[in-house]
């Protein structure tokens, strides 16, 4: 048994050789880690969040590309911890901005006093587990180490960025810059030659937002997208106020839905349905502009390919319009049937994106007849020799999803094993909770639960903390001091998981949720598929029965 206890030795903070010690570091300061850091903080552990940027927001602190903004609505994004703290802050509109963002975030933090408890600039570079102390040895890029009872990695989903994506770029002489790693200085657009590489959710944003400033615009595009138009209204005090008086009906409405909104699956079977009644139900909720096209109509569109192939072309028809029907046009920009269909890969919701490639200023590359071979000086070079001569890159390549912000921080459990080489071989986890081999480390946002991709992200985020916060009250209380999932535990999610994935028309496609935008990664749906509602069940489950796929010790 560890000899390890889990409150800090009490006449000092640090061990003999001077590293400061605590009872639980959280690795993070966005939406999960904030959230984390006040749970663990009113149950009285002694705590320490490390954020490697210089603020709080996580996502919204790193994103901050032109046009960067909310897919979910803002009286769903929130933090559940009070109505006081949802009642303190009005958003301006339905899908906030990026700075507005930022912004609530930092509003968050200091009603709740959590950045004393912040420690910024500092990026984890290793972590490594000893056995006989049952304890975490953490290491900073600076060469700081701290050492800690729990490790909380709320690291998010999408902050691993793809950034050193094809050969010469450190030879361009114009500008650079990765939506993930946005500069907080002003990046001029207008006047110049802007490429854009990439048209998944955040280029997207990118383009529509820069394309009536540039000079000229072009398009490096692979993979076209079913997109989805963004209804965006204003927010007046009145209307916040609404949704505040009817706080705890939202707050209960989220965490039993599908995806984590207030929305859900609510059509009737499809196959009760004449065409009209169905294209009737379609243009309804298409006319909400939000994502509840996708996941709040009929969920046959996951499983059944007829239902699919319907849906499918009832948005390429309304894309078709909106591109004035030219061909080329759409046969870029629009996916067709034997790409993949409606709803398998992630939906953007969009504001006049298809419109920009109307303008004469604009010009799209075919990727998969002409891949980017190379950037060079004067710009981007594809296959066929050619070279776009450009003063500005935009890399909207994407990011190692879900992974590679674990992956990337030297994670060693028992025995010395890397999670970065368990999960180059197989990506499983506990319910995205633990990791069998990795005493004491909690994750969120993790391979093979909803928070990886298929969620409204505060909603899964708060309830994984929830979630890991009490099984961490209820270790202390037990009086045990290690806390890790068993193999067997971990077998049978993995198989779980695997079995709700082969039922769907996802697990068909190639997109980042499958892991298919990196090299050699390991082929599993990164999110949970079976929905938000069923998977809070059977964490409730295992906490009602006393954690029986948790060993503790």
């Amino acid at each position: 048994m560890s000899t390890a206890t889990w409150t800090a030795p009490a006449a000092s903070s640090q061990s003999a050789d001077g590293i400061a010690r605590y009872d639980a570091i959280v690795v993070g300061a966005g939406v999960a880690g904030l959230y984390q850091l006040h749970r663990l903080r009113e149950m009285g552990l002694k705590v320490l969040a490390l954020e490697a940027g210089s603020g709080v927001g996580g996502t919204w602190y790193w994103n901050r590309y032109p046009g960067a903004r909310f897919d979910s609505q803002a009286e769903v994004y929130q933090f559940w911890i009070s109505k006081a703290l949802y009642k303190s802050w009005t958003p301006s509109e339905r899908f906030p901005a990026q700075p507005e963002t930022e912004q609530w975030l930092n509003h968050v933090a200091d009603q709740l006093d959590l950045k004393k408890d912040i420690q910024f600039l500092t990026r984890v570079t290793a972590a490594h587990y000893d056995e006989g102390t049952g304890r975490w040895e953490v290491t900073c890029e600076s060469g700081e180490r701290f050492n800690t009872q729990l490790l909380v990695a709320c690291t998010g989903m999408l902050s691993a960025p793809l950034t050193d994506r094809f050969p010469g770029q450190s030879s361009f002489r114009g500008e650079i810059h990765h939506t993930g790693r946005w500069p907080k200085e002003n990046v001029e657009f207008k006047g110049k030659r802007v490429a854009v590489i990439g048209t998944g959710a955040t280029g997207i944003q990118v383009i529509q937002t820069i394309g009536p400033k540039v000079d000229s615009l072009t398009v490096f595009a692979r993979t076209p997208q079913y997109v989805v138009p963004m209804r965006n209204p204003k927010y007046s005090q009145a209307d916040w106020n609404q949704f505040a008086d009817n706080y705890d009906a939202l707050k209960q409405k989220v965490q039993h839905t599908f995806a984590g909104f207030d929305y859900d699956f609510g059509s009737p079977p499809w196959a009760d349905l004449t065409p009209e009644q169905r294209n009737e139900i379609l243009e309804k909720i298409w006319d909400d502009g939000s994502l509840s096209f996708w996941v709040g109509g009929f969920p046959e569109l996951f499983f059944d390919r007829a239902v699919n192939d319907v849906v499918s072309e009832f948005v390429r028809e309304k894309m078709r319009a909106r591109l004035k029907h030219d061909p080329e046009l759409c046969r870029l920009l629009i996916p067709t049937k034997d790409d993949y269909g409606f709803g398998t890969h992630r939906v953007p919701l969009e504001n006049k994106y298809l419109e920009v490639y109307l303008q004469d200023n604009v010009e799209v590359v075919d990727c998969r007849a002409t891949p980017i071979e190379s950037i060079v000086p004067e710009g981007i070079r594809t296959a066929d020799g050619k070279v776009h001569e450009v003063d500005v890159i935009v890399m909207a390549v994407g990011f190692d999803g879900a992974t590679g912000s674990l992956t990337r921080m030297g994670i060693h459990g028992r025995g010395g094993r890397s999670l970065t080489q368990d999960w180059g071989k197989d990506l499983r986890t506990s319910m995205g909770l633990q990791v069998h081999g990795y005493p004491n480390l909690f994750t969120t946002g993790a391979p093979l639960a909803p928070a990886a991709a298929l969620c409204n992200m505060p909603t899964c985020l708060q309830q994984q903390v929830d979630w890991i916060s009490d099984l961490i009250a209820h270790a202390r209380k037990e009086g045990k001091n290690v806390i890790e999932p068993t193999a067997e535990f971990e077998d049978a999610w993995v198989k779980h998981h695997d079995e709700l994935v082969n039922q769907t028309l996802v697990a068909d496609t190639v997109s980042w949720y499958m892991g298919s935008n990196i090299d050699g990664k390991p082929r599993r749906l990164l999110s949970y598929i079976g929905g938000v509602a069923t998977y809070r069940a059977k964490c409730e489950e295992q906490a009602s029965t006393g954690y029986p796929g948790f060993q503790m010790r």
